[in-house]
């Protein structure tokens, strides 16, 4: 668990990988808000939306996505009017407000329309189209080829495909009778055909369900125990919600390949929890660094470059420490000096704290 208030990690859980996040999310809520005893914002994602997890953490303040496998969800996502859509403060976003007891509390759920999200997911619609499309006309060739023995088991196999896709439909279903002799090469005189049924269609799209995967497209669901709106508004449950990054980047920080982790082999489940536990430490660390170099930016108004060489006032900790990796120091004649201190380096420098300058300001 990490602040909101630069990334700082408060809580650390070394877990088995076979644990399943939904079944644990509650209760680690639940112990955390017992060890600091703070009157915290909860900000997760779906994996904690279940009726268990809801009844767990009843007592705390908490938004949370709404997993679209819901059937409330989906059947709001399908329904909901876009004339119920208000533009938001935050650029890009559209909010549609409503309540919710799920699980038996009392919520506030916010539709949410992204801009951005809505084309990304057009465009993966698109692709998904074209493959479904692909498959359907493979599975309707097969089936075409198939021999039935009788009309009705060819149209029933027809009508299984068909309840099979997704985003297509059967048309213009037909059964072609074809009379075929038993045995090889050429028939007796007196030999009786069989019949044998064939089915010949063509694969056309679902318009209407595809139109409400279009209208679903770039929304999702946000969820509350918060009903009053003025102690948390709708656009500030969305951007608490968009500020949860902060715990991906702190995972993204422990898998980096400079941590060498991957070379180390532990035979314990005690040593592995011990490694991540250093791992978390070093995480503290540099998170309090990175927060504490924004921070001094922030009150001075300034801004230092960033990796394209463009002014930012939120750099990250490791640009800085990869700023100054080939700064040297060299002793020459009993004489201590400090190569490649460069003017913007000196600049940067001014925004830590003195026990950081000493060391290369040699004061």
């Amino acid at each position: 668990m990490c602040s909101g208030d630069g990334d700082i990690p408060l809580y650390l859980r070394v877990a088995d990988g076979n644990e399943v996040d939904s079944a644990i999310f509650g209760t680690l809520m639940a112990d955390f808000q017992q060890q600091w005893q703070i009157d915290a914002l909860f900000v997760a994602d779906a994996a904690l939306y279940t009726e268990e997890n809801l009844q767990m953490i009843v007592s705390l303040r908490w938004v949370s996505r709404v997993p679209a496998t819901l059937n409330a969800a989906k059947e709001l996502l399908e329904n909901i009017s876009i004339d119920a859509f208000v533009p938001s403060q935050i650029s890009g976003y559209r909010i549609a407000p409503c309540c919710n007891d799920y699980g038996g509390v009392r919520q506030r759920w916010l539709v949410i329309e992204s801009e951005a999200r809505k084309e990304s997911d057009l465009k993966q619609l698109e692709k998904r189209l074209t493959k479904k499309y692909t498959q359907a006309q493979s599975q309707l060739r097969k089936l075409c080829q198939q021999e039935f023995a009788c009309a009705e088991d060819a149209f029933k196999a027809a009508k299984l495909l068909e309840s099979q896709l997704p985003f297509h439909q059967l048309a213009n279903i037909e059964v072609i009778e074809h009379a075929q002799h038993r045995g090889r090469g050429r028939p007796r005189k007196d030999s009786q055909p069989i019949l044998i049924y064939q089915i010949q269609a063509e694969v056309i799209p679902k318009e209407t369900t595809i139109n409400i995967e279009r209208e679903r497209a770039g929304r999702f669901i946000l969820a509350t125990n918060i009903l009053d709106a003025d102690k948390l508004s709708d656009k500030d449950v969305l951007r608490e919600y968009k500020a949860q990054q902060s715990t991906e980047r702190g995972f993204r920080f422990l898998k980096d390949p400079l941590f060498f982790t991957s070379t180390v082999f532990l035979n314990s489940r005690k040593r592995v929890a011990a490694l991540t536990m250093v791992m978390g430490l070093c995480l503290l660390v540099y998170s309090l660094g990175q927060r504490a170099l924004r921070q001094s930016l922030k009150r001075a108004s300034q801004t230092i470059q960033n990796q394209l060489g463009k002014p930012t006032a939120t750099p990250t900790l490791r640009w800085v420490f990869q700023c100054f990796m080939s700064i040297h120091l060299l002793t020459i004649a009993s004489l201590k000096q400090i190569s490649n201190l460069s003017e913007e380096r000196c600049s940067i420098l001014q925004f830590f704290g003195a026990p950081c300058r000493k060391y290369y300001l040699l004061c």
